[in-house]
Formats: C-alpha cells, structure tokens, sequence
C-alpha cells in the first residue's frame, strides 16, 4: 500500500487532525451534528447503526467518530471487560458499560489528549463509573495480557499506518476465548494513486485495507473465526450524505465536508463493514 510519508508522520497527522474535530465538535465517518434534529437524527440511525434508544444514553452533543454501532452486535454479558480502541468521545464507552453492568469494566483507548478530556468529562456527565481511559497508541496498547473479553472499535484501526501490529496487540490483551466486534471502512480495488492523499487517510478513507487483507491480517495475528457480519458499501449517494449532512472530518479539509472531487474517487470503492473474529480458547 502507497503510504503518504512515514509512520509517524501519519501518526501525528491523525492526531492533530482529531484533536481538532473534537474541539471544533464535528464527526467523522458518520454524520452526528453537534445538534440533531429528528430528520438528521434518523439519517444518523440509519447510516451507524445507533438506536434513538442509545442516544438518549449518552449526553447531548456527545459527538459520534465512527462508521458503525460495534456495541449493537457485541454479545457482551454483565461482568466482562471490554477494550475500545479509539474511544474517541465516549458513545460506545457508554453504551458498552451499560451492558457489563456494575460488576464489569470498560476501557478505552486514545491516543489524542484532547478527546480524552471529552471522553472523561462525558463519562462523568452520564454517570459512569466502571469505565477508564488510557492514554496510549493502538501498536503498543497499555493494557496487561489476557486482560479483557471484549474488543470494540468503531472506524479508527483503517488510521494505522501498522495495522499488523494492532492485530497481534489485540490478540495479546484478550482472554482465550475473548471475542473482537470492530467496525471499520476496508476499500475495493482502490487505486494506489489514491492512497497517498493525507486528508484522505486521516479521512478514514486512504488508509483503508483491501477487504481480503483486513480479514487476513486478523488471521495472520492468530484470529479464528473471523468474518464480516455487516457490510455496507459507500455509493455516491452515501458519500454524498455525509458530504451534504455532516459537519464532519472524514473529508479531512477545513470546511468539513466531503468534496464531489472526493465523492466521484471513492464512491463505490470504501465499504463501512462489521468484523466478528475470536481468540481460540
């Protein structure tokens, strides 16, 4: 894959370009308006995959970064501990310490300081108390071995500019038998002339791997049983929806929107997809 510069140039590029989206509170991937209201409200269910029941968990303006709901199709039981890479705001924190319970425990994971301010304050304003944020990089995760059962992530592993090393962390953290629910945008024969555009790949779109290796990079990590469960593919009419309604960052440009330039390379080429894999017991 084509790569615009180098690791951590991609790395920071993704940082900054997110701790600006929080403080300007626009979306990404998704299109969450800073307000909803009921018409873009069910645009928003029906894109990600968020029930109106899980937004009115989380408090007003809890801004969404993400291409799906991982929480909805995570069989996660009261008790358990679950890990979510990239927490972002908070939302799937929320709806994920909801259904551990107050036995269970729930940690995200953030790279950027400024959405880890968000995520806290959030957390706090709804009342949460069985989760945690950690400070750290999805590569080298600052979570102990045989730590958690459940994985989630919601549109942030197609921003690494190593996702084998995510994989092999995720299968380190987890508990034989633990299970990983990610959702997350792959691409479909998308040109490498596409691939080194930055505000695309901060823009969840450019770093995307092909469908087939994003699956086999999981098995390779050691998964089994990886499948993908959901899988919806951007067509102009899409990618036009999040240009049209979402104040949001994938465009990776200042204004927030997703340009028709953008629009006519990626459409029917980017698929938002749900993943099921599991660490053999």
């Amino acid at each position: 894959m084509s790569k615009p510069g180098d690791k951590n140039q991609i790395r920071t590029a993704v940082r900054d370009h997110y701790a600006q989206a929080i403080t300007r509170k626009s979306g990404c991937c998704s299109p969450r308006p800073v307000e909803l209201t009921a018409e873009s409200a069910d645009k928003f269910v029906q894109l990600s995959g968020y029930t109106k029941e899980d937004l009115a968990r989380v408090p007003e303006n809890t801004t969404s970064f993400g291409c799906g709901n991982p929480v909805s199709f995570a069989d996660v039981k009261p008790g358990q501990t679950v890990l979510d890479l990239g927490s972002g705001a908070g939302m799937d924190l929320i709806l994920a310490a909801g259904r551990v319970g107050p036995e269970g425990r729930v940690i995200g994971l953030d790279m950027t300081p400024e959405m880890i301010e968000v995520c806290r304050k959030n957390l706090a304003t709804a009342g949460i108390t069985n989760a945690e944020v950690r400070q750290g990089v999805m590569e080298e995760m600052p979570v102990a071995d045989q730590e958690t059962d459940w994985i989630i992530s919601n549109c942030v592993i197609n921003l690494s500019p190593e996702k084998e090393k995510v994989f092999a962390e995720a299968y380190r953290v987890l508990k034989p038998g633990g299970r990983m629910l990610i959702s997350d945008i792959v691409t479909q024969d998308l040109p490498d002339d596409l691939r080194g555009d930055m505000s695309a790949w901060v823009g969840c779109l450019a770093g995307a791997e092909e469908e087939a290796d994003y699956l086999r990079l999981m098995e390779d990590a050691g998964f089994v049983d990886v499948k993908i469960v959901e899988k919806l593919v951007y067509d102009r009419a899409a990618l036009g929806a999040l240009a049209g309604d979402a104040s949001g960052c994938c465009s990776g440009n200042e204004t927030g929107e997703i340009s028709a330039d953008m629009v006519e390379k990626f459409a029917d080429r980017v698929a938002s997809v749900r993943v099921s894999a599991r660490k053999a017991e």
